[in-house]
């Protein structure tokens, strides 16, 4: 079970975008595309065919799933992720600092 999932609320924990908070748009193996975080500057061709004009455009690029946090709206804080198991068999991620549940 994977500890971070699409549309999580997440901090930046290390980096040059650290303290910043996003929203995970995409997963991508052990990468994460995080919006509003590590954007770069890409130079790019026109492309008549696929209708892009040329120029300098701002990207997301994806950042490392170790640089990031899941944040716990109650704390406030980055937190840990834990796996935990209900009474009734079904696997749920849990904050670890207070043991609520996540997308509850």
């Amino acid at each position: 079970m994977l500890k971070i999932k699409k549309n999580d609320d997440v901090i930046i924990i290390t980096g040059k975008d650290k303290g910043n908070r996003g929203n995970v748009v995409r997963v991508l193996g052990d990468r994460l595309l995080v919006s509003g975080v590590n954007k770069v500057k890409k130079h790019q061709k026109p492309n008549p065919v696929k209708g892009l004009t040329g120029g300098i455009i701002s990207q997301e690029m994806p950042i490392h799933a170790s640089n990031v946090a899941i944040y716990n709206q109650a704390t406030k804080k980055a937190d840990r992720v834990g796996i935990k198991t209900l009474s009734d068999g079904k696997k749920v991620r849990v904050f670890k600092s207070n043991g609520e549940v996540i997308g509850a």
